[in-house]
């Protein structure tokens, strides 16, 4: 855990991620992403420059129509002493079962999104804090690449002026191959993603190229974070 809080506060200084008196709602689907940003957060409230709150939120997109299991969640925002809100959604059943998408990661996404924003506002929060790693941050580049014709990513902090919230993501440069790892060691349940095009995605694809090249070429997967962070593009 120590190396990820090491990532964490080289980010939020090197971006200005976190101010004193910030109010960060942390999205936690239960992944191992989500579950070391929330306890990272927690834990470098004893020691980062500036004082801040969290309260922690699930958004249930109710795969098959059944509700899900976040009672892990729950007990570990317990033992960080952080605010949990868990809110059930329908958003399985518009994608898949309503809209029935071909596409569905996009509209998903979006309704996530726009889900994760309201409650995050109604918390007063002023901050949401995701869980991108540094493999997402190479995914996306390499996405936004190789389908869409541009250089770019996601931002570390970007504003949403319509909801005066900011979005930070504190592990951009965490590799994603400690996470396992460090819920091993903290204890955490992972849960287990119900989506049934888990694996089948573009995203997956894109993964599977850059781990045979990374294993054919050591470093390769740097070179391109490297990269992305010369271009400055999309606040890099």
């Amino acid at each position: 855990m120590q190396r990820i809080l090491g990532y964490m506060h080289k980010a939020c200084q090197e971006y200005g991620l976190i101010e004193n008196g910030d109010k960060i709602a942390v999205g936690v689907s239960g992944g191992k992403d989500s579950l070391i940003l929330l306890a990272g957060l927690a834990k470098m409230r004893r020691f980062f420059e500036a004082g801040y709150e969290l309260h922690a939120i699930s958004l249930d997109p109710r795969f098959g129509k059944k509700d899900g299991d976040y009672s892990s969640v729950r007990r570990i925002c317990d033992e960080l002493g952080v605010p949990f809100t868990l809110i059930r959604t329908d958003i399985a059943e518009i994608v898949f079962g309503i809209r029935k998408e071909k596409n569905p990661c996009a509209l998903c996404a979006k309704m996530r999104r726009g889900a994760l924003h309201d409650a995050a506002k109604e918390a007063g929060c002023n901050k949401i804090a995701l869980g991108h790693n540094n493999d997402d941050v190479i995914e996306t580049f390499i996405m936004n690449l190789f389908k869409e014709g541009r250089v770019g990513c996601f931002a570390p902090k970007s504003y949403l002026s319509r909801k005066d919230l900011t979005l930070i993501r504190p592990l951009i440069f965490a590799p994603e191959s400690i996470m396992l790892g460090a819920c091993s060691q903290n204890g955490f349940e992972i849960i287990k993603s119900s989506c049934p095009v888990d694996k089948l995605t573009e995203r997956q694809r894109v993964k599977d190229f850059l781990d045979t090249r990374e294993k054919e070429d050591n470093g390769f997967k740097q070179r391109i974070f490297g990269a992305l962070r010369k271009s400055k593009a999309d606040g890099w």
